[in-house]
């Protein structure tokens, strides 16, 4: 699958999902956050959902195995962009990347 987005941003691109998938690992590893893939406690229990949280101040994102890329997408980018701000500060983002973490186009952070 494709993900098509804003032409601004991809100046009217398609960017495969799964290169917008390791972007965000690559980027969520360098900035120091740990990462890991989540499946079904039990068969008789729910699926579980991707998200972020901090123990002993350390920041992990959980991917859950049965969401789709789409989904673990959003949960990458949403911890980049609310966590990884001095990071981001001094990196290049590419375009793909840069509208994922800020739609709004309202952060500073990677437009070197």
């Amino acid at each position: 699958m494709r993900l098509a987005l804003g032409p601004e941003g991809m100046q009217g691109r398609c960017v495969d999902e799964t290169d917008i998938l390791e972007n965000l690992f690559e980027l969520a590893r360098a900035a120091q956050f740990q990462i890991r893939a989540a499946g079904r406690l039990g068969p008789d229990d729910p699926p579980l959902t991707s998200g972020v949280c901090r123990l002993r101040g350390q920041l992990y994102i959980v991917l859950s195995a049965g969401e789709s890329v789409p989904m673990q997408i959003d949960t990458l980018a949403t911890a980049l962009r609310e966590h990884g701000g001095d990071f981001l500060q001094d990196r290049h983002l590419p375009p793909a990347i840069r509208e994922l973490i800020d739609p709004a186009g309202t952060e500073s952070f990677g437009s070197a």
